[in-house]
């Protein structure tokens, strides 16, 4: 019986997982031929502040070697790039003109930096954050030494910060909110956290609205709205990503923020599937990696012909700076409905908010110690009733269902607001 054909256009986490899952379920029912556009193995992009930061190599986030794509039969084609899919004869055609067939095809494109049209934009030595090749081009920079400016004080704006510094730069973060990672912590945690990076070195300029990018030929400097010219070698944009749905829109696909599928990963050509962060299901695209492994372990099922279904995924976030502990999940916005539960110990740098909704929690912010991020993304996803956990919730799995609010010590304040 001749094998399937399955064609997977992207070589990311989220196809590498759902791999491992469909040759754990079907092995040997597939032959399988991946489109890289990069020109290496699978890697773990998580990873990529740890190599920037001088922690790891490039060899230890390896998630899958040359050895790996042999034994499993896969057909592997580093650095080559997909430019048209043809969903009528069920062909992709690569950059080098070379037509594959398929019978089952998942687009795994990921996502793209988004770069504002600022002035300056597009001058030598502006660099976004996405890639190895990213990370590969600031340690070529940072070797030498000298300033760099980061667009963006989100998750990787950060992370690329941390790294920078480490690498021995002078680091101005510039962001445009009023506070850091203000999709993920409220004003005290980004606070918090901008205070622990100016402790490291790192500049911290929030509110700031850059106007222009300006150097002749390479980058030299960038001018804010308020008048301030910083000076740089280097600049890190750093301000969000856009799905990559350009194949999918131009095979005819139904686009809207991202390539639209139904809760078993299928696009509107029902032998078409997308996965991960070019993927929009439900009106949401994921950009962190939980859902997208969600996803991959519902995509192997599928395609293993089992009527399986994705429904969404609950996310959290950590950030990856050594020293800084951050976490948060689920919806920590204020709201009349809403009862925070506040623990804060300025002594020792910690900070903890609890949001709960009809007797449920529905968002968690911790900054300084965040082991329990854990243990309360499990009680958010469960939707569980906190009942007499509730006295003793903000202190942690390990104070669960006991009164000793007095555990830490008296320093901190605790606050509960209905």
């Amino acid at each position: 019986m001749d094998r399937e054909r399955l064609v997977i256009v992207g070589n990311g986490m989220a196809p590498g997982r759902m791999l491992e899952h469909l040759f754990a379920r079907a092995p040997g029912r597939f032959d399988v031929t991946i489109f890289n556009a990069e020109p290496r193995v699978n890697y773990n992009r998580l990873m990529l502040s740890p190599v920037l930061a001088g922690e790891k190599t490039y060899a230890d986030i390896i998630t899958h070697d040359d050895d790996w794509y042999a034994r499993h039969d896969v057909r592997l084609l580093k650095g080559t790039a997909v430019t048209a899919i043809d969903p009528t004869a069920r062909t992709i055609t690569a950059g080098d003109g070379v037509v594959t067939p398929y019978d089952r095809l998942v687009i795994a494109t990921g996502s793209v930096p988004f770069v504002p049209p600022i002035p300056g934009h597009d001058l030598n030595g502006v660099l976004t954050y996405r890639d190895l090749d990213d990370v590969e081009a600031m340690l070529e920079i940072s070797a030498r030494g000298g300033n760099a400016v980061v667009i963006g004080g989100g998750l990787l704006g950060l992370e690329a910060a941390a790294g920078l510094r480490a690498r021995g730069m002078e680091v101005t973060v510039v962001h445009l909110m009023p506070g850091l990672m203000e999709r993920q912590l409220d004003d005290a945690a980004g606070g918090m956290l901008a205070r622990a990076l100016e402790d490291r070195g790192i500049r911290i300029r929030t509110g700031a609205n850059t106007t222009a990018i300006e150097g002749n030929g390479h980058v030299e400097r960038v001018n804010l709205a308020d008048g301030t010219v910083i000076a740089c070698d280097v600049v890190v944009m750093a301000v969000g990503i856009r799905p990559s749905i350009v194949l999918g829109k131009a095979a005819g696909l139904a686009v809207n923020r991202g390539i639209v599928v139904d809760d078993q990963l299928r696009t509107s050509d029902p032998q078409i599937f997308a996965l991960g962060e070019c993927a929009e299901h439900r009106g949401i695209c994921y950009g962190l990696v939980a859902p997208l492994y969600d996803m991959a372990e519902t995509l192997a099922a599928v395609l293993d012909d089992e009527d399986a279904s994705y429904a969404g995924s609950a996310i959290s976030t950590r950030l990856k700076v050594t020293g800084v502990e951050v976490f948060s999940a689920g919806d920590f916005a204020l709201a009349a409905d809403r009862e925070d539960i506040v623990l804060r110990d300025d002594d020792a740098h910690t900070y903890r908010r609890l949001v709960l909704k009809d007797g449920r929690l529905i968002g968690a912010v911790l900054y300084g110690e965040t082991g329990d991020g854990g243990w309360y993304f499990d009680k958010l996803r469960a939707g569980a009733v906190i009942g007499g956990d509730r006295s003793t919730l903000v202190f942690g799995e390990a104070f669960a269902g006991t009164p000793q609010l007095e555990a830490y010590g008296g320093r901190c304040s605790l606050a509960v607001d209905n």
